[in-house]
């Protein structure tokens, strides 16, 4: 019974970790860019998309599928990285506990 009642408060305990893990999440913030610097991305690690800035020389409408290409191309650099982030801060949560990768969605 006291190896239930201590699974138990780790779980517990575990629970109010992730809540807080949740909440730096949202203040971590990774930069995609793409183009060399053209079209850069600013988003949380919880892929909340903070800023987009765009360099004006793709702004003629002859350049529109280009930018239209690197803004695909910056977000997906950016949940890359925001992706990273937040596997780093699963890792440093989780790193102790023994537990089988992947059980968070990881």
């Amino acid at each position: 019974m006291a190896d239930f009642l201590g699974m138990m408060k780790q779980a517990a305990q575990l629970q109010s970790k992730m809540q807080e893990m949740q909440d730096q999440l949202a203040n971590v913030e990774v930069e995609g860019i793409s183009g060399g610097g053209l079209v850069a991305v600013r988003m949380t690690a919880k892929m909340d998309v903070k800023g987009i800035k765009i360099d004006p020389s793709l702004m003629k409408p002859e350049e529109r599928e280009v930018l239209e290409d690197l803004l695909v191309t910056a977000l997906s650099d950016a949940r890359r990285k925001a992706e990273t982030a937040m596997q780093e801060k699963m890792q440093a949560l989780t790193g102790g506990l023994g537990l089988p990768p992947g059980l968070f969605g990881q």
